[in-house]
């Protein structure tokens, strides 16, 4: 009777998680050109993109951003730490940026190992460096636009996809920066 609970247990997870899955969908076209028209273009920003030279020039330790992370994702609220980040020079024009359109919800900036540098709001966690947002707009260095699937978000009860671009310098990725888009406010 036991294993015969449990088994019925996994195929009903397994159920629940096949059907969350189906319910994220690829963001419509007009998201992504307006990634790939506007967006991007927010990449070469000067001062976002002395902010994350000056990020990357700390050289930190792997050890040093996961310990951060642990720290950030065990902090309630806004600690001073993080509020820095929101009150720097890039956090205020990301804040500047994300006000001067009514699609754009949040906004982080990230260095080249996906640690964060300054935002709009702040963000679950403080290292990105190990998410697909990441990992595929920053590219190796290389640099790409990615458009994650859109999904319904509880807390803005609207539907949201990430759109993240690289911050080229030189014609290198050198971080990334990632905007949280109300896809039914993209027109």
């Amino acid at each position: 009777m036991k294993k015969m609970l449990v088994s019925g247990l996994s195929i009903l997870f397994i159920l629940l998680v096949s059907i969350s899955l189906s319910f994220a969908e690829a963001a419509p076209q007009s998201v992504v050109d307006l990634a790939n028209a506007k967006l991007a273009a927010f990449g070469t920003d000067p001062v976002l993109v002395d902010a994350v030279k000056a990020e990357n020039a700390k050289g930190k330790a792997m050890a040093d951003i996961e310990a951060m992370d642990a720290k950030w994702k065990g902090t309630a609220g806004v600690a001073d730490y993080m509020k820095a980040m929101m009150d720097s020079p890039a956090g205020k024009r990301l804040v500047e940026i994300r006000d001067s359109e009514s699609y754009l919800l949040e906004l982080f900036l990230m260095d080249n190992q996906g640690a964060n540098v300054a935002m709009s709001d702040k963000t679950s966690d403080y290292w990105q460096g190990d998410e697909a947002k990441f990992k595929k707009s920053f590219n190796d260095g290389a640099g790409a636009v990615f458009v994650d699937d859109v999904e319904f978000d509880k807390s803005a009860q609207s539907y949201l996809c990430q759109v993240s671009v690289p911050v080229m310098d030189g014609g290198k990725a050198i971080g990334a920066i990632t905007f949280g888009v109300d896809v039914d406010k993209v027109k």
